[in-house]
């Protein structure tokens, strides 16, 4: 593997022939020759393994000057893999150097063949430490996430469009900004745009933005070193940092402060940011999928959100349909919430009866999905009876407004012709769903054609 390296040494020759060695080995390196500016680089660029001398000007042999620098390093980066060597090497140098977290001690004149395979491994460690920490971190992150693949129901043909979009986008890396009301699942919309896309290979990195506080922005999104501020007792990733080569979604965007968009459009347009507490620049390879049940245009227009964001974010904007649009998928989810329900209390298996089937379509289902989720479990956990009942779903009174009839004289017309406007107005109002509009009606599908066509021919 390649790596970026940083080298001290106050002797030129060294210097050099390290220099060469690495670079023959495929590495890239960097020199200097003090102790000062050895923090100078590492504040300002990123290595991945810095080798350090422990003696420099002041003195040929106690290695006061490198144990000095050596604690500063890991005061600093504590995760960065060090390296000290000397000339004037004693158990009791070595002893303090590994103390003082040092990574391995090596002896002048060194042995290439030795120290590049100690630089290999050291270079594998860090890799594979750095990506446990992340992997801690996406865990915290993704505690008690739903099964999607269980919950996606697409019978209706909105919620089709919507698949056949996400799938054509994910082909690209473009930023996707998803909308809708609340309780339509645009979090799993989300996921589901992730799991298609080239990255779907590592977790994607979710974050609310109206439950990141305005003073924790910066040290949330792009995380800080050690000693940044008084509570910084530890390095920690940031978001950014943990989707890299991955997905970041930025859940109910248009709650994030107005005095941070500033920072989170810079480092949406240059792809690059700064931990706090830290100078140097990292970059930042993400994939950004944004979501909102607000308005955003409106809070541009309130001074809310920065409209230069707003055009950052929506390169393809998503609208998630609220459920009652999705009038052939309310049954099929209503049955995998309750089977969920089923299979997380340990009850005995129930079904719908008809009425409650009919009562399920004709709400007006203001919650969207999540009140249906939570509408399910409730009727398991509180019915009596081997289906669930009308009673069991326990909805509130009011329930979808059809849209009326026109010309409210119905005194003075003929049935059909009362019935062919109620077939037809109610077709219209399910955008030409036939079954959605029969259903509603409390007809078969074949039932409401034949009533149809019948009142057309006459």
């Amino acid at each position: 593997m390649s790596a970026s390296i940083l080298i001290a040494d106050d002797d030129e020759g060294i210097l050099h022939a390290l220099s060469l060695m690495l670079l023959e080995a495929g590495h890239v390196a960097t020199t200097v020759l003090t102790p000062a500016d050895t923090l100078i680089q590492l504040r300002q660029c990123e290595f991945e393994l810095v080798i350090i001398d422990l003696n420099f000007s002041l003195d040929t042999t106690s290695g006061a000057e490198g144990l000095s620098l050596l604690k500063s390093i890991k005061q600093l980066y504590e995760h960065l893999p060090v390296l000290v060597m000397t000339g004037w090497g004693s158990v009791e140098i070595a002893v303090q150097a590994m103390q003082n977290g040092a990574n391995d001690f090596i002896k002048k004149p060194w042995e290439n063949e030795r120290l590049l395979s100690i630089i290999t491994n050291q270079l594998t460690l860090a890799n594979t430490t750095l990506n446990a920490r992340k992997l801690r971190e996406c865990n915290a992150l993704l505690n008690q996430q739903i099964d999607d693949n269980d919950l996606m129901v697409s019978d209706s043909p909105a919620i089709q469009h919507v698949l056949n979009t996400l799938n054509r986008v994910a082909l690209s890396d473009i930023d996707v900004l998803i909308t809708g009301e609340n309780g339509t699942g645009k979090s799993m919309f989300a996921r589901y745009l992730h799991a298609q896309s080239s990255r779907k290979t590592l977790p994607m990195i979710s974050v609310n933005m109206g439950a990141v506080a305005d003073n924790l922005f910066e040290s949330e999104m792009f995380g800080h070193v050690k000693g940044a501020f008084t509570d910084a007792k530890n390095h920690r990733i940031g978001r950014f940092e943990l989707a890299e080569k991955s997905s970041l979604f930025l859940d109910e965007v248009a709650n994030t402060p107005l005095s941070q968009q500033g920072k989170l459009l810079r480092v949406l347009e240059e792809r690059q940011f700064e931990k706090v507490g830290a100078s140097k620049t990292q970059h930042a390879d993400i994939r950004l999928i944004c979501a909102t049940n607000a308005d955003l245009k409106q809070a541009v227009s309130d001074g809310a959100f920065r409209q230069d964001l707003l055009y950052r974010i929506n390169t393809i904007e998503v609208c998630i349909p609220p459920l009652r649009e999705r009038q052939l998928d309310i049954i099929p989810l209503a049955r995998k919430f309750l089977h969920k329900a089923i299979e997380k209390y340990k009850g005995p298996a129930v079904e719908l009866d008809n009425k409650a089937k009919q009562a399920l379509l004709e709400y007006g289902w203001p919650g969207n999905v999540r009140e249906l989720s939570h509408v399910m479990e409730r009727a398991h956990i509180l019915g009596l009876q081997p289906t669930v009942t009308v009673a069991d779903l326990n909805l509130p009174t009011h329930s979808r407004t059809i849209t009326p009839i026109p010309n409210s004289d119905d005194t003075l017309r003929p049935l059909e012709e009362l019935e062919h406007e109620i077939l037809k107005s109610r077709l219209a109002y399910f955008d030409g769903d036939a079954v959605a509009a029969a259903t509603s009606l409390g007809l078969s599908r074949s039932t409401f054609y034949r009533r149809l066509s019948k009142a057309n021919n006459d």
